[in-house]
């Protein structure tokens, strides 16, 4: 094999060092995954301490702080801590005591690991962070540090673009740098919404659910996480890569136009926000399509969460059945499932290019 064709091996701390010399570890590839974040736990303190963190940045609540803060500290963190601890108790996995989000993080974090190991061996470090809560992307990025990370690959997962998700994540993610005396080198992953093998994972799922039952759904709801369409405005693109997902997703399935349908959930606050908002369109389509049978997936999440497995499974469920609708097929996300992570992998290996080959 021609030794430019040969990966890096992994170097180690040089031995003519003074003998008062700090020990010193360097050369391994960290590999950082990173999902939005949970509370500890569901009790009102828990809940308050991630709410307040989560509604106090700035990149998802950019209102003047003079204005949004005492709002928030005053009375939405009086109240909210309550229902949204209430919703989160639901889903809750108490087996393993962590939200469900945690539990499929771990999950996709351990055959990430499992994956790269297999193509690089001993010289990629696989570990996950939160944007919000625990564990912290400081802690993390310290953690990969300490291990001899001197290069360190960023990766959200987010598959569309977003100032609230992605921006935000890296905000964090360059923070954590700021005061550590050998910055490691630093890349971010782009999104991933239009790379073929994320599609062709998420049209497998849709697939497999399709199968399974008795009866084709009249329509697939793909329901995105919304943001407010000032957003849009204003110059963030994440509406537009929303749409493009759909499309992909549909012309891959070979649908027609009627057989798929794109929404958007979980608004916040008294402004606009992207439309059609999936609760008000699902109730639409029973009412004045007559469509009695719809599936919902949620091609914005790469792991199940409360606005997965609460608010379209519990709420959004309950207003299309109350507007005549019959038949409610929630499809999950791609979570740890093979081909998403095999598709997570590509992109992974792909932006670790002239780090490792």
């Amino acid at each position: 094999m021609n030794m430019m064709q040969q990966m890096p091996k992994t170097k180690t701390p040089t031995t003519h060092a003074p003998a008062d010399h700090p020990k010193v570890t360097f050369g391994k590839v960290g590999i950082l995954l990173a999902n939005l974040g949970t509370p500890d736990n569901y009790d009102y303190w828990s809940m308050r301490r991630y709410l307040n963190e989560f509604l106090s940045d700035k990149r998802v609540i950019d209102y003047s702080p003079w204005i949004w803060q005492p709002l928030l500290q005053l009375i939405i963190l009086t109240k909210r801590p309550f229902s949204s601890g209430a919703a989160y108790k639901s889903i809750w996995n108490e087996e393993a005591g962590e939200s469900p989000l945690m539990t499929i993080t771990k999950d996709q974090t351990a055959k990430m690991k499992a994956l790269m190991h297999a193509r690089y061996g001993d010289d990629v470090i696989v570990d996950f962070c939160m944007r919000y809560g625990n564990p912290s992307t400081k802690s993390k990025v310290d953690e990969l540090v300490a291990q001899g990370c001197t290069k360190i690959l960023f990766f959200p997962l987010y598959p569309q673009y977003a100032g609230a998700t992605s921006a935000t994540a890296c905000d964090e993610f360059f923070r954590a740098l700021q005061n550590i005396k050998w910055q490691p080198i630093a890349r971010t992953v782009e999104p991933y919404f239009e790379n073929p093998h994320y599609i062709d994972a998420l049209a497998q799922s849709i697939e497999r659910a399709y199968g399974e039952l008795d009866k084709r759904p009249d329509i697939l709801v793909c329901s995105y996480h919304g943001v407010p369409r000032r957003y849009l405005m204003e110059g963030d693109p994440y509406h537009c890569q929303c749409q493009k997902t759909t499309r992909l997703l549909k012309e891959r399935l070979g649908w027609d136009d009627t057989d798929i349908t794109t929404t958007f959930q979980s608004r916040f606050g008294p402004e606009e926000w992207l439309k059609p908002y999936t609760v008000d369109e699902v109730a639409r389509l029973a009412e004045e399509e007559g469509k009695k049978s719809i599936a919902v997936c949620a091609p914005a999440f790469s792991a199940d969460c409360i606005e997965t497995l609460e608010e379209i499974n519990e709420e959004i469920k309950e207003s299309f059945e109350e507007a005549g609708g019959e038949d409610f097929t929630y499809i999950p996300c791609l979570n740890d499932d093979d081909a998403h992570m095999k598709a997570l992998a590509a992109v992974v290996e792909e932006n670790l290019k002239g780090w490792l080959e």
